[in-house]
C-alpha cells in the first residue's frame, strides 16, 4: 500500500481502539477514497471495504475486481451474480477476525441493503454506530495534501466569480450567467459542481440555481458557485450589483458582513461550532433581520462538499485545527432581494484562514 493509505488506516485503526470499535465498513464513496485513494463502480452489487483492529478485505463484486485490483492491495473476496455475496462476506468477516466484532461503525452513505446484509452477518447483540467517531473523526482534519487542493480549487472558483462579474449586465438572463460560471471552471480543467445566480427576489431562495428570469438594473445577485478539481470542490458566494442598488441594500450587506466578521472571530481551535453559528447569528438578531437568517452558519468541506463539522446552533463538535468548513450568513428579504457572503476557512492555531483572496464586497454594475 502506499505511504497514505497506510498512514490513514493506522490513524483510523487508533481511533477504532480509543473507541471500541471492532470493525469498521465502507462503501464505494468518498469516505473510501480518503482511505485507499479511489472507489470501485458504485452500483447495486454489494462492496464493502471491511477494517479490523488488525486486517481489513474487500468484499468485492466479480465484476469490478480486475479493475479494481490495479489500485489497491487489499485482499479480494469476490462473488459473482450466480451466487451471491452472502458466503464471500462470512468468509472475509473470518479472515479479518471479524465475525462478532461488539461494536461496527457503518459508513453513513452506503446502500440500506449492503447495511442489512452485513448486520444479518453479524452476531444478533452487535451493537452498530456510524463514522462520525472513527473514520468521520480523521476526515475532518486536513493534511497539507488536502489543503493544496482545497487552495487550488478556491483559487478557480475566486476567477469563476470575476469572470461573472465581468460578464453580468442588463439584459441577461441568469442562465446566461451561469453558462458564463460553467464555462470558466471548464476553461481551468475543474468540473462545474453548482451555479447559484439569484437577481432580485429569486436571491431571497438561499438554494436558488438559476433560471431565464432577465437580470434588471437594480437588481442585487446572489452568485454561490462551486467546481471540483482533483477530487476536491470549491465553493464561494459573492453579491453584485445591477447600477443603483435596492432600497436597503447597503444597510443589509453591512450586516451580513459584520456576521462574517464575528464568525471569523469566534472560530478557535477549541470552541463549540454551535459558539461560531451563534456568533453571526446574534449579529443579526441584534439588527433586527434574525427570522430572515433562514440555515446553518456553515459546514465542512472536503472530499465532499457537504460534510462535518457542521456550524449549526446545536452542534457540540470542538473546532480543531486543519478542519476546513464555510462561514456564510445571509439575510433573505422575501419579494426583494438576498444577501449571502460565504468563505471557506482552514481552521489554524491562532483563528482561520481564508482560502479565497476575493474581496467580500459588492461588486457595482455600472449601466
Amino acid at each position: 500500500m502506499n505511504e497514505q493509505t497506510n498512514n490513514r488506516l493506522t490513524a483510523l485503526r487508533q481511533r477504532m481502539a480509543d473507541t471500541g470499535t471492532g470493525l469498521v465498513a465502507i462503501a464505494p464513496g468518498s469516505h473510501m477514497d480518503w482511505v485507499l485513494g479511489f472507489h470501485p463502480h458504485p452500483d447495486e452489487r454489494p462492496c464493502l471495504l471491511l477494517i479490523a483492529p488488525e486486517r481489513e478485505a474487500f468484499l468485492m463484486p466479480a465484476l469490478n475486481a480486475e479493475g479494481s485490483r490495479a489500485f489497491t492491495e487489499v485482499p479480494f473476496f469476490n462473488w459473482a451474480d450466480e451466487i451471491g455475496p452472502e458466503a464471500a462476506l462470512n468468509e472475509a468477516l473470518a479472515a479479518i477476525g471479524a465475525t462478532a466484532p461488539g461494536l461496527v461503525a457503518l459508513d453513513e452513505t452506503m446502500r440500506a441493503d449492503f447495511a442489512l446484509l452485513l448486520l444479518d452477518a453479524l452476531p444478533p447483540d452487535t451493537q452498530r454506530d456510524f463514522t462520525q467517531k472513527t473514520l468521520g473523526a480523521l476526515r475532518m482534519r486536513k493534511d497539507s495534501s488536502e489543503y493544496a487542493k482545497l487552495k487550488m480549487n478556491a483559487g478557480i472558483a475566486d476567477r469563476a466569480i470575476q469572470t461573472a462579474f465581468s460578464k453580468i449586465k442588463p439584459g441577461m438572463t441568469e442562465n446566461q450567467v451561469a453558462a458564463d460560471i460553467r464555462a470558466h471552471f471548464a476553461s481551468e480543467g475543474a468540473e462545474p459542481q453548482f451555479w447559484i445566480v439569484g437577481a432580485g427576489g429569486n436571491g431571497a431562495f438561499p438554494h436558488h440555481s438559476a433560471s431565464e428570469k432577465v437580470i434588471a438594473e437594480g437588481d442585487a445577485v446572489v452568485i454561490d458557485i462551486g467546481g471540483r478539481k482533483q477530487g476536491f470542490p470549491s465553493d464561494i458566494t459573492r453579491m453584485a450589483v445591477i447600477g443603483l442598488p435596492p432600497e436597503g441594500y447597503g444597510e443589509i450587506h453591512t450586516i451580513v458582513e459584520k456576521a462574517v466578521q464575528a464568525a471569523l472571530k469566534a472560530a478557535r481551535p477549541g470552541v463549540p461550532a454551535k459558539e461560531v453559528d451563534a456568533a453571526a447569528r446574534k449579529v443579526i438578531s441584534d439588527a433586527g433581520y434574525g427570522e430572515y437568517f433562514v440555515h446553518r452558519t456553515g459546514h465542512g468541506m472536503g472530499i465532499d462538499g457537504h460534510e462535518a463539522p457542521y456550524i449549526t446552533a446545536t452542534s457540540e463538535i470542538l473546532l480543531e485545527e486543519s478542519m476546513v468548513f464555510s462561514i456564510e450568513p445571509g439575510i433573505y428579504l422575501p419579494g426583494r432581494f438576498g444577501i449571502r457572503l460565504e468563505e471557506i476557512v482552514i481552521l489554524r492555531e491562532d483563528g482561520p484562514e481564508i482560502l479565497s483572496s476575493l474581496p467580500r464586497s459588492a461588486h457595482f454594475v455600472q449601466v
